[in-house]
């Protein structure tokens, strides 16, 4: 059996570990959090001492962590690149710099592959396994992984090492467009006289639908806004996309607009408050509500193996 090191177990990488303990892997995981680390042994992982020793007892070591500087600490500066064991792979799940993971990748011991694979699908697709994985690395680096991470998702191979950050980077952008837009168009309806609740039927069953308006909108509907990721994670990924863009010869101007839109929800709320702020301050800005009553799954309370899409019930 293929032993699988798992780091960072917060609202993706926790439920992610978890599946994979179910799955019949040998498990070993880490986090700072002893109470990640605790549930992540009650569903069948094998606690590690440190990051280091996580990977060590790893045939396939995983972090999945908020952001690029983190994965730096625990790689480097927690000593798990070293750790690494010939014939071992490192899966980086984590959203992260491109730069940052071909030069970790560079750095590994000798006999040690690398595989950028960034996740999409929220927290429920996290708990249900139906993640989608851009997977971007040496074709049998990938391959030799994907049994793994089929667990926990569909994979999709998506080139050379840093691509599948590209891919996800990309899925992000136009995410954050929708985001960004999807309160603007609440609030025009709204205040010209159309109940919300027939507004976002018609926008789902026309050319207006997207993953924001089927997935997230219940999360602006209940008013939590999805405490699940915060504005301060979609500023790093706005950043990270910001990297890309340079050099490009393009105007990009809804992207731009989106990074100011969430700029500005986060200089409102704190960079810690659940990403849809960005469609409450309109929200708040119009003097309107996108209260909508039903009692909304939340992402986070989902059931393993239930549809991903939140239910109004």
């Amino acid at each position: 059996m293929v032993s699988v090191g798992f780091v960072g177990l917060g609202s993706m990488g926790g439920p992610m570990c978890r599946r994979l303990a179910q799955a019949g892997y040998d498990v070993h995981a880490f986090d700072i959090d002893p109470g990640k680390l605790a549930s992540a042994v009650e569903a069948g992982a094998v606690a590690a001492a440190s990051a280091s020793a996580c990977a060590s007892a790893a045939d396939i070591f995983l972090t999945s962590l908020p952001r690029p500087d983190h994965v730096e600490a625990v790689m480097v500066d927690g000593g798990a690149l070293a750790a690494l064991r010939p014939g071992s792979l490192w899966v980086d799940l984590t959203t992260n710099d491109i730069g940052l993971v071909t030069g970790l990748a560079e750095r590994a011991p000798d006999g040690v592959g690398v595989v950028d694979s960034p996740v999409t699908g929220a927290v429920d697709g996290a708990r249900n396994g139906r993640l989608t994985l851009f997977a971007g690395g040496d074709a049998a680096d990938v391959e030799r992984v994907r049994p793994v991470l089929e667990n926990l998702g569909t994979v999709i191979a998506c080139g050379p090492l840093g691509t599948g950050n590209v891919v996800k980077l990309v899925t992000n952008q136009l995410w954050f467009i929708s985001a960004a837009a999807i309160g603007e168009g609440f609030a025009v309806g709204v205040r010209n006289g159309v109940e919300l609740g027939t507004l976002w039927s018609a926008i789902r069953q026309s050319v207006g639908d997207s993953f924001v308006a089927s997935h997230d909108a219940p999360s602006i509907f209940a008013g939590h806004y999805d405490p699940s990721f915060t504005l301060d994670l979609c500023l790093k990924d706005l950043r990270l996309i910001e990297g890309l863009q340079e050099g490009l010869g393009a105007d990009l101007p809804l992207t731009d607009a989106a990074r100011g839109a969430f700029k500005l929800a986060a200089d409102r709320y704190g960079p810690q408050a659940a990403e849809l702020h960005v469609a409450k301050r309109i929200e708040e800005d119009a003097d309107v509500s996108f209260r909508l009553a039903g009692d909304w799954v939340a992402p986070w309370d989902v059931d393993d193996n239930t549809a991903s899409a939140p239910v109004r019930t």
